[in-house]
């Protein structure tokens, strides 16, 4: 199928200030993630930044940029404005790939997008992955879901679900937070506040769930390198690359 790829990329973070360019194996980690959406199969691949560092960095290794307002709340409002700017039509496939995500197997982001194509009644696609850890189970910046036994959503939280209280505990999955949206989604997503429930768990995906958007999700059966949210997840991933370069 036809999509295209955007890549939100904010300079600011608290844990990580100037995330998007903090280096990993002598290159921007945004450039790492961007050669990988390049390697899929995707029409068109862009940046986009609220700052001018993000951007002058982005342009210097290749990447198209689209610079977007500072007042976006979250990474998929940024995707629309992209799409309003480019007066991309209603039915386009857009991807949304984080800029922190420099291990993503492009065909991770081809799945996604013919997730949502083989899923007619589908508003929006995204991935999840079997827990194997109960330490990832365990942990808020672990995103876990569950879903219907056709693979529509129920919820996503950072909290424990399903709880394990039962002697045979049901499989458990951890959202793969990358998403695939048409324009017409997109807009009807960011006409909506935030609700309740989004800015309880800081999951901007709550907002869809809230207003009767469905999400369907597609298992990823190989181990997803982890994405970069803290300093040791930093040095982790360095340290990886650097024993295999």
């Amino acid at each position: 199928m036809t999509y295209k790829v955007v890549i939100p990329a904010r300079y600011e973070s608290e844990r990580l200030p100037g995330k998007p360019l903090l280096e990993i194996a002598g290159k921007p980690m945004l450039q790492l993630t961007w050669e990988k959406a390049c390697s899929s199969s995707a029409e068109q691949v862009i940046v986009a930044t609220d700052d001018a560092r993000v951007a002058e960095a982005a342009t210097k290794f290749g990447a198209e940029c689209v610079m977007t307002a500072r007042s976006h709340r979250s990474g998929t409002e940024r995707l629309h404005e992209v799409a309003l700017l480019r007066k991309w039509s209603a039915g386009t496939v857009v991807v949304n790939v984080q800029g922190d995500e420099p291990l993503i197997p492009f065909d991770a982001i081809d799945l996604v997008a013919n997730n949502l194509q083989v899923n007619p009644r589908a508003d929006i696609a995204t991935l999840c992955e079997k827990i194997e850890r109960e330490q990832e189970h365990n942990d808020p910046n672990a995103v876990k879901v569950v879903f219907s036994c056709d693979g529509f959503a129920h919820y996503f939280s950072r909290a424990c679900i399903p709880h394990g209280g039962v002697s045979n505990p049901p499989d458990r999955y951890r959202h793969i937070g990358i998403y695939a949206y048409r324009v017409e989604i997109l807009d009807r997503f960011v006409s909506w506040p935030v609700s309740d429930l989004e800015a309880s768990e800081n999951l901007e995906q709550l907002r869809a769930l809230n207003n009767g958007m469905r999400i369907h999700i597609d298992r990823w059966d190989e181990p997803m390198p982890a994405g970069v949210d803290t300093p040791e997840d930093l040095e982790a991933l360095r340290q990886l690359l650097s024993e295999t370069h």
